[in-house]
């Protein structure tokens, strides 16, 4: 009476056994499914609205971000720019140099640091003036290096424009020469110290960046986690903008328009302007 179902049981145990690949393939993706749809009822049960969390378990290199292929570069291009000479470039070098300054000026003159100071809770002084500023010359250095040759010889006018400015407020608020260049040392120290930080962050979950905006931006005196998150997602977004632009007007032009530290949707990307100039890239 009972020898049947105990057969059907044996020769599906024995069925389980033959395929446990296969069916342990089945049972990975059914938990895989079925942790995702945890996440999102706990997701959706959260009254709070709160920015997604970007967690990356992979780290990234710059070979594997999508950037634009760079031209080629003979040896003897190469050996001739390793000896100290300045090869041709795709523009003209001083085109290149005024929209280099115009991009830094981008960076200094379009940005409102009052409400920086002000949601970071920041000192209204010149270092924390410069930390702002060096801030969004990062993201333009990050996003000129990928136009080649160009783009990194406006990426070193971009940061020769930045010290002389630096150099010159020092010197209107009359720091004396002595306490000036201890603090030129300083912010040199920091602002390659930065460097580094924020293209790791940027290279990797949002846990990193927010640890490189603590250190740098707030000089680790950051207690509020909401405001490391308004950065964070600040600095997303920039990115995700001045990546939409294209590079020949950039080179061109230098013009950088920066979206609002605040803003209703931040997901969305604004409509990208594209600059007009005249035959001579002016």
């Amino acid at each position: 009476m009972y020898q049947r179902p105990l057969q059907v049981a044996a020769r599906s145990v024995a069925r389980a056994a033959g395929n446990r690949t296969g069916r342990a393939t089945v049972l990975e993706q059914d938990t895989c499914v079925g942790a995702l749809a945890a996440c999102q009822r706990i997701r959706t049960g959260c009254s709070t609205p709160c920015r997604t969390l970007h967690i990356s378990s992979q780290w990234c290199s710059v070979k594997e971000t999508a950037q634009q292929s760079q031209e080629e570069v003979g040896a003897f291009t190469r050996l001739f720019e390793a000896m100290g000479f300045s090869s041709p470039l795709k523009y003209n070098k001083w085109k290149i140099k005024i929209a280099a300054l115009r991009m830094y000026t981008c960076c200094v003159e379009r940005i409102n640091y009052e409400e920086f100071f002000e949601k970071c809770s920041l000192p209204d002084t010149l270092n924390s003036w410069f930390l702002v500023t060096q801030l969004h010359v990062w993201m333009c250095l990050v996003r000129m290096r990928q136009e080649g040759r160009e783009g990194k010889f406006l990426c070193h006018y971009i940061v020769h424009s930045m010290w002389g400015d630096v150099e010159q407020r020092s010197k209107i608020m009359g720091i004396d020469a002595v306490q000036r260049k201890e603090a030129m040392k300083a912010m040199t120290e920091n602002f390659y110290a930065a460097m580094f930080g924020y293209d790791e962050g940027i290279l990797s979950d949002d846990r990193v960046l927010a640890a490189a905006l603590w250190r740098n931006l707030f000089s680790r005196q950051c207690e509020d986690p909401h405001q490391l998150e308004l950065m964070v997602e600040y600095v997303r977004k920039q990115m995700q903008f001045i990546d939409s632009l294209d590079g020949e007007d950039l080179l061109l032009t230098g013009e950088v328009q920066w979206r609002p530290l605040l803003e209703e949707n931040a997901q969305s990307i604004l409509k990208v302007v594209r600059p007009t100039y005249n035959d001579a890239g002016l």
